[in-house]
This record gives structure tokens, sequence and C-alpha cells, in this order.
């Protein structure tokens, strides 16, 4: 499978972050899987790529030519896909993906879930979404999610359109076994 992992480009982040991608791309490599991710040599980003690579892993590295300066791409990509816009970016990732992790990172990472989340809800694709919570970095929106549901701001079925877990494994097991559940847009939109 060709599955994309977001994450961080910062490489002043605590190196348990960094440890922790290197061995999902390390697992995700051994495992036969491609990482599809934006392409950085830094942080979450480029510690996914160097586990699958580590591993002889196929990796794709997908970045707009602007972010070609001072190494910031990482250059031992088996396929590198350059683009002009950060919105093409995005979209080959979603197109060239069969499923998504989302490991710590900044406001470029939120975006990116919730964009692909958000295509989810809206019956744009069927593909597994899954929340590398490593530290429980991801706690506070996974509150913010649960707040949404009890709230009424989404329907309690949103809750089965991403998985959350801090074990590697585990996330590469849901995805690999993942079944889409048939639903609706107004079973998830609440419309009525």
């Amino acid at each position: 499978m060709n599955i994309c992992v977001y994450g961080a480009s910062s490489n002043s982040i605590d190196k348990s972050y960094i440890e922790a991608n290197e061995k999902l791309g390390k697992l995700l490599g051994e495992q036969g899987h491609t990482v599809v991710y934006g392409g950085g040599a830094g942080g979450m980003m480029g510690a996914v790529a160097r586990g699958a690579r580590s591993v002889d892993g196929n990796v794709i590295g997908i970045s707009p030519k602007f972010f070609i300066v001072d190494g910031s791409l990482y250059d031992n990509c088996t396929e590198f896909i350059y683009t002009e816009t950060m919105r093409e970016r995005k979209k080959l990732l979603e197109e060239k993906s069969d499923a998504f992790i989302i490991s710590p990172g900044g406001v470029g990472t939120l975006d990116e879930f919730f964009e692909i989340f958000t295509l989810k809800q809206l019956s744009r694709h069927d593909k597994p979404i899954a929340i590398y919570n490593v530290n429980n970095f991801y706690n506070e929106l996974i509150n913010m999610m649960e707040k949404a549901i009890n709230e009424h701001f989404m329907t309690e079925k949103n809750r089965n359109l991403y998985f959350i877990s801090n074990n590697p494994q585990e996330i590469i097991d849901y995805i690999t076994n993942y079944v889409p559940e048939e639903t609706s847009l107004s079973d998830l939109k609440d419309v009525k």
C-alpha cells in the first residue's frame, strides 16, 4: 500500500518524536508499504523517510519547488515529485495514497488532517485515517472532537472515520485490515 504520513518538519522537537516516526517508517518499509509524504528532510517528515529507507523501503516525496533550499528536502527518496503550489502537493498526497497517518505536527499537519477528514466525511474518499498519538500529543485534539460530537456539531458516526493509537504496529494493522463502513452523508453531517 501507499501510505501517506503527515507530520512536523521542525528539528527542534523532542527526540522521542523523531524516534517514534523513524520506527513507524521502518515498520512500513519492512512490511512492504510505500511511504508517501511531504518530502522534508527534518522533523517527523525526515524521520519517517529515513526509517523506511533504512530497510530499503520505497519513499515518495512530494514538495513544491520553492522548498528546494538549504537541504530542507530529503534527497534519498526513491521518487520525488515537484509541484508549483502547496495545493498541488496536498492533492497529489491524497491521490497517490491508499491510507493516511497523522503523526505529531503543527498547523500544516492539522490542516492536512482536517482536509482529509472532511473529504472522508463528505464521502469523497473511503481511505483509512489513523492518528499516531505519540506522547499523547493529540489528546487535546481528541477531546475537542469529542466535544464537537457531544455538543452536536458532528454526529457520533464521525468517530468511526479515524483510528487513534500510540502504537505504530496497531496503526499499520488497522490500515491493512481496514474495511470501509457504509455511511451516508446525512449520517455524518446530521442533514435532515
